[in-house]
């Protein structure tokens, strides 16, 4: 029997709308299939939000961090927050975002063939993802005035593809740089969580969702040099990047969150 279950929705853009004028943005709801195989995409509804109110410029919020820190926990608690101070947002996330993305999704996260993802191949698939959802959703949507929430964005190249694998850091940097149009994002929330404490909540999802996902499978080594490159990072940009331990209670962590978010906009050139 085929089972329908909702994920999440996405923002993107109509093809039809052009870059320097008022995006005609829609959401997308995906729906999986038995497994992530196989993605059916339809359109949801409009552009969220009180159009009154919004932060004078575009304003774009990534969220990173190792895996099951609690990304998806804490983006849809400032979902709520945005929504009750009425700013106009929306929710996407890498790779994915449009429908090209989200094929590439597919298959950076799910392969499983017999020949793996070679760690350069996944890198460019990374990148390209990356360019579509820049120019179909982000940029309109930033140009427009809107609010973006972007579910892991450039730093998490850097981290995984970078330090983890291996991967020449000066290539990812121009690679990244070529992808987003030299736009980087205004402030992005790091949730820290110990490579041992990450593990451990993987293996309680996978025994309730029996998803595979060939980065999440990765050696306990290979995350901790991801933890490793984010703390990197946001040494290297205090300014943009804050790290929040996700270990601590979530209504702690979600304050924090709305605290760095209200600095980051107070600090916006007038």
């Amino acid at each position: 029997m085929i089972c329908y279950k909702p994920i999440r929705k996405y923002f993107t853009v109509n093809s039809n709308c052009f870059f320097n004028n008022m995006p005609c943005g829609i959401y997308y709801e995906q729906k999986r299939i038995e497994s992530w195989k196989l993605f059916v995409v339809k359109p949801a509804r409009a552009v969220y939000h009180n159009e009154k109110a919004s932060m004078k410029r575009g304003f774009f919020i990534t969220f990173e961090g190792t895996e099951c820190a609690g990304k998806s926990t804490h983006i849809k608690m400032l979902e709520d927050y945005f929504r009750k101070e009425n700013i106009k947002y929306v929710l996407t996330r890498e790779p994915g975002g449009t429908e090209v993305g989200e094929e590439i999704r597919n298959i950076v996260k799910h392969h499983a063939g017999e020949n793996p993802v070679s760690d350069e191949a996944e890198l460019l698939l990374f990148a390209a993802s990356r360019a579509q959802h820049m120019r179909e959703a982000i940029l309109p949507a930033l140009s427009s005035g809107t609010t973006v929430i972007c579910d892991r964005f450039t730093d998490s190249t850097v981290a995984y593809q970078g330090y983890a694998r291996g991967l020449d850091l000066k290539f990812i940097s121009t690679l990244n740089k070529f992808a987003t149009m030299g736009r980087s994002p205004d402030l992005t929330i790091i949730l820290d969580l110990t490579p041992e404490e990450s593990q451990e909540r993987i293996r309680q999802r996978n025994e309730k969702e029996k998803i595979h996902d060939r980065i999440e499978n990765e050696h306990v080594s290979f995350h901790i040099k991801v933890r490793n490159a984010f703390l990197k990072l946001a040494d290297e940009e205090p300014d943009r990047v804050k790290i929040i331990s996700s270990a601590r209670s979530i209504e702690v962590v979600h304050n924090d969150i709305v605290k760095a978010v209200r600095n980051a906009v107070a600090s916006l050139p007038k």
